[in-house]
């Protein structure tokens, strides 16, 4: 797979990113984790606990570009999920 080349100063913005990203997401799933949830608001869980997984995977080899994409999708699910309870 090929991946950009981030300069260092994108490479730490990207970081900073992934994980505040992450984090929102996660303080969102964990508020919606003991509510009662409809059958769409239990596949935003899924796709968002998805894209969180895979951006912590991405984020272990050091593919910023592509953590930051993925924790951005994660959060904007959790988002979608949190304004929907």
């Amino acid at each position: 797979m090929i991946t950009p080349q981030l300069t260092p100063q994108e490479s730490v913005l990207a970081r900073q990113q992934t994980n505040q990203s992450l984090r929102i997401a996660e303080r969102n799933l964990e508020s919606a984790r003991r509510k009662n949830r409809s059958a769409t608001q239990s596949d935003l869980v899924t796709k968002s606990r998805g894209f969180i997984q895979d951006a912590r995977e991405a984020a272990q080899i050091a593919d910023w570009s592509r953590a930051r994409s993925l924790a951005n999708k994660a959060q904007v699910l959790s988002e979608e999920l949190a304004s929907s309870l």
